[in-house]
């Protein structure tokens, strides 16, 4: 991927990763683009990187995501990349029974959200003379993790919607690259992740993704530490990591 002299979206660019996607582009000399749901955060990113673009949506809102498309694409013509990064995960009550509202929430924006981007951009996209989708999946999406069993079938489902993606538009000047990151120290669920040494710290998962990146043809992105979520199926392990992702 080119990873200089984009225009670039990327959803979720208020905190984590997606924050720190922006800054690296940033920092390269790309007109980056932010989006969240909240604009205070947005502000804080932008105040920190000056030049950068932020606006609001919901990316469960189909109608919402629909206007957010057609406004980025009006304000910003050159837009030729999307980073669809945005997306929550929450524990489920299995046993309790009171999770379907965690679960549909995170569908709508982990899943159909980026879906319904996708779409409204790609006409767009397709008129560039060169452009590329990204989805953001996780080694989730390979190894589950039980008590997010909703976030983790998102995941699977972005790794599958990515492949099928990539073979459609082959012929065409669209790339499609899928970001599959570890367990990374961020505040996606909460502080404890944020600060649990066993996760990778964000600075060095942000460094190698912009390696790989920048010498990425289509594909998948996968820094050392997600190799063994990503591959236990074919390595013959994927119990074992099964058992140590849910410690019975």
């Amino acid at each position: 991927m080119q990873i200089t002299g984009n225009t670039i979206l990327i959803t979720g660019g208020g905190s984590g990763i997606g924050r720190g996607l922006a800054e690296a582009f940033h920092q390269r000399g790309n007109q980056v683009i932010i989006s969240g749901r909240r604009q205070s955060a947005l502000d804080e990113v932008i105040a920190a990187n000056p030049g950068m673009v932020g606006y609001t949506v919901d990316m469960a809102d189909k109608a919402d995501v629909a206007d957010f498309a057609s406004r980025v694409v009006a304000a910003h013509p050159a837009l030729n990349a999307v980073i669809n990064n945005a997306g929550i995960m929450v524990d489920e009550d299995v046993i309790g029974g009171d999770y379907l509202n965690i679960a549909e929430d995170t569908v709508a924006t982990n899943l159909l959200g980026p879906i319904r981007l996708i779409a409204a951009l790609l006409p767009h996209f397709r008129r560039q003379p060169k452009a590329a989708v990204l989805t953001v999946s996780s080694g989730l999406a390979f190894v589950p993790k039980a008590s997010t069993p909703t976030y983790s079938a998102t995941k699977a489902a972005i790794h599958s919607y990515s492949q099928s993606l990539r073979y459609l538009l082959r012929n065409t000047e669209v790339e499609v690259i899928e970001i599959a990151p570890p367990y990374v120290q961020t505040f996606l669920q909460g502080a404890h992740q944020a600060n649990d040494p066993n996760a990778m710290p964000l600075d060095a998962y942000l460094a190698e993704t912009m390696e790989l990146l920048a010498r990425a043809v289509g594909g998948e992105i996968l820094v050392e530490r997600v190799k063994p979520l990503r591959f236990a199926t074919e390595t013959g392990n994927a119990q074992a990591v099964f058992d140590f992702i849910n410690p019975r």
